[in-house]
């Protein structure tokens, strides 16, 4: 009686936990009866070990076990055709289903550069979801000879995978921290896309990737609030009605303030905005260019010849073929007597044509 107990006729996996990914059937010294039943459910897939090479793999669906259907086996253990006696070999089981719900965070901030604020540290949490998509490979790469596996196994190592690769498309994508939250969902896609490769070396793959925050330091996000209720103090007139309006609300929450705290709100709101524009005026000023009219470059409005090549800037100037007082070169008519500039003229002696602006004939030399 003890002999029979040692066959194992009947294998399944019934596991009711949601996080288990390996499940080793508990062979023991026990051996497999040719012929027994094995049970594989959906989102399941068992696998037999000999000697610790893989050797056959079953999909969801009932099998009688049988040399026929034992190939790999079969032929790692030699069997001769129509061997039926009892055998040993490790089984496990993979649940292939979503382990949904995977949260991800930021251990350490992520570094940003932003134009406007310059280097700002960023956290962010958000979750993901991924499956067992090649049950042999997850075998080979991640399980090993361990007796079961769960989600806390691998879970840690592919949270490093994902925050390394969004903190590449932070840095890639020159998004100003203003407008992160409008870009979640684009973040979101390129790193499922990013750490795809990643996770199939695994035999997984990542079915869902979402950031649900991605959080500045607070100095920046009390800077954005007030320049975006200013609209990012374009208005100088409104900023500065803008602080008055914040200095009569902090001094009715300060009642022993009076009149004095509201002076020095309106009187502080103002200087700042009088610093503000003439800041604005010499930045103007001192960034007022001119184009030469020989090569094109941009020379500091003034100058007298040009920085790049050497050639005089001043306008070019050319005699009024009537009152030959000083007019610009390109003139058509003269602004002092009106006179047309492209009219040609004639020589009073030998009536030749002449170009505009001749002093002397070309045909017999007479001064004009």
């Amino acid at each position: 009686m003890g002999l029979f107990k040692q066959f194992i006729e009947v294998i399944e996996w019934q596991e009711s936990r949601s996080n288990r990914m390996v499940y080793q059937f508990p062979v023991h010294k026990n051996e497999i009866k040719m012929g027994a039943q094995l049970t594989v459910r959906e989102s399941q897939v068992a696998i037999f070990v000999n000697e610790g090479q893989i050797a056959d793999v079953y999909e969801p669906g009932r099998y009688e076990l049988t040399t026929q259907n034992m190939p790999i086996l079969t032929k790692l253990k030699s069997w001769s055709y129509g061997f039926n006696s009892p055998f040993k070999a490790e089984i496990y089981f993979v649940n292939t289903t979503q382990f949904l719900n995977q949260k991800w965070g930021t251990t350490n901030p992520i570094m940003m550069r932003d134009k406007e604020f310059g280097i700002i540290r960023l956290r962010g949490f958000g979750s993901f979801a991924y499956r067992v998509t090649d049950p042999v490979q997850f075998m080979r790469e991640v399980f090993g000879t361990n007796k079961f596996a769960d989600t806390e196994m691998i879970t840690p190592q592919l949270k490093k995978q994902i925050l390394s690769s969004l903190t590449d498309l932070l840095a890639e994508s020159g998004i100003a921290a203003l407008d992160l939250a409008m870009h979640y969902d684009e973040f979101a896609q390129a790193c499922k896309e990013k750490v795809s490769e990643q996770f199939n070396e695994y035999g997984l793959s990542i079915t869902n990737f979402t950031i649900e925050n991605l959080s500045l330091p607070k100095e920046v996000e009390a800077a954005m609030d007030q320049r975006t209720q200013m609209g990012v103090l374009g208005d100088l007139n409104k900023f500065t009605q803008y602080q008055t309006a914040q200095a009569i609300r902090d001094a009715a929450n300060n009642p022993g303030g009076g009149m004095a705290s509201i002076g020095a709100g309106i009187g502080a709101s103002t200087a700042i905005a009088g610093a503000m524009q003439g800041q604005s005026h010499q930045s103007q000023t001192s960034e007022a260019k001119v184009i030469c009219p020989h090569c094109s470059a941009q020379v500091a409005a003034g100058s007298k010849f040009c920085s790049a090549c050497g050639k005089s800037i001043s306008p070019q100037t050319k005699s009024c073929v009537s009152c030959k007082l000083d007019i610009p070169e390109d003139a058509k008519f003269c602004a002092h007597c009106g006179a047309n500039q492209t009219v040609a003229t004639e020589c009073p002696k030998c009536h030749q044509t002449l170009t505009p602006g001749s002093k002397f004939c070309t045909n017999c030399g007479t001064t004009l």
